[in-house]
């Protein structure tokens, strides 16, 4: 199995809505109502920008969750295995973990999370029940998607072809 360059990530591949709520649905609502201390990802340091391929990693004051999107409708949520302070090794490219390199992301550094949602993608193409990640903050949010083989990142509410399913 293929670790992205992270020592000690296995990640797990769910597929839709349902696998992902079997799985996860119970430590996913047990977010709500902690502190977001920390979000990181991964940097490219010779283009000096985000390696979306690896996992984007949310530590809600000691438990971190580690999403990571992979082809059309691949999702891996796993927790607390990624240590950010351990070097990434993929060759050809220098890595490192990098705390909050957006300012958005730096923006919800100590707001207490009000619930996670899952966004189904619904429209009719090769995304089609792909399953995004949103932290709902107070006053703003943060969404981990598939961006087709990739993460991306959003700041926005979801999108017409997203169907909100929330957790708590």
């Amino acid at each position: 199995m293929f670790d992205f360059g992270i020592g000690g990530y296995q990640p797990l591949w769910l597929h839709g809505r349902s696998e992902v709520v079997r799985e996860h649905e119970h430590r996913l609502r047990g977010l709500a109502g902690r502190t977001l201390t920390r979000v990181w990802v991964v940097w490219d340091l010779r283009d000096d920008e985000w390696f979306c391929d690896c996992p984007v990693l949310f530590d809600f004051a000691g438990e971190q969750v580690e999403i990571n999107h992979h082809k059309f409708d691949d999702l891996s949520l796993t927790w607390n295995t990624i240590d950010p302070e351990r070097p990434v090794r993929w060759p050809g490219f220098d890595l490192k973990w990098r705390p909050e390199p957006q300012l958005e992301l730096g923006a919800l550094r100590g707001l207490s999370l009000k619930r996670v949602e899952l966004l189904e993608w619904v429209g009719e193409d090769l995304a089609q029940s792909s399953v995004d990640v949103s932290f709902v903050f107070e006053m703003s949010r943060a969404t981990v998607f598939n961006a087709l083989d990739e993460n991306g990142l959003s700041f926005g509410p979801p999108g017409p072809r997203q169907r909100t399913h929330a957790l708590g």
